[in-house]
């Protein structure tokens, strides 16, 4: 039967730090060290524990950096368990974040069951995902320009007499305004490719 080894990554956009804890709960964790967030650099490292005949369960956390980690490890067979950072048990004066001591953690508690396992979506899911955030991201976008925007001219006592904001007619009053400054007409020029210009 192989040995287990529980691996910690602790992930970066520019790099990954890896710390190794040994089954035996009283075993030692220590810090491999850092790898370059490179799957060569990653494959590098399994081969080179998978040669001692041991098997690998990886853990790291959910992140800006996304599932890409989680789907090459388990697309090549390997454990892989991605958990919430708010999941993850931390002492009371253990506040100060710290990559190689986050690693061993992440390590240790794989190794004592202690950690709860996310979602992991399925490409397709993601990008539904990405795509409902970067929507609502480009809504709260573009209300912010059409507040600053309207905030501008109010300063410049440039005031719309319609009744309703944002319609044909109020976009047709807005690519007609001439301020009388250079300056000032940049300004306005800043605002249409966010797009509250637009029809």
């Amino acid at each position: 039967m192989k040995r287990v080894k529980y691996i910690g990554l602790d992930v970066h956009k520019k790099f990954i730090t890896i710390a190794i804890a040994d089954e035996n709960r009283n075993g030692e964790v220590r810090v491999y060290g850092n790898i370059d967030y490179d799957m060569s650099q990653l494959d590098k490292f399994i081969r080179k524990q998978i040669s001692k005949g041991v098997e690998l369960k990886f853990v790291y956390e959910a992140g800006p950096c996304g599932y890409a980690l989680y789907r090459h490890l388990t697309g090549n067979g390997l454990d892989c368990t991605v958990v919430a950072p708010s999941q993850i048990p931390t002492k009371s004066g253990d506040r100060i974040k710290n990559d190689r001591r986050d690693a061993k953690k992440l390590a240790r508690l794989h190794r004592a069951g202690e950690l709860t396992a996310v979602y992991v979506p399925s490409e397709a899911d993601e990008a539904l995902r990405d795509l409902s955030r970067g929507r609502g991201d480009v809504r709260k976008a573009l209300h912010t320009a059409k507040q600053q925007l309207k905030a501008f001219l109010l300063r410049h006592n440039i005031i719309y007499s319609g009744k309703t904001s944002w319609t044909p007619a109020h976009f047709n009053w807005l690519a007609a305004i001439s301020m009388p400054h250079a300056a000032c007409s940049l300004i306005t020029k800043l605002f249409r490719p966010c797009g509250v210009y637009q029809q």
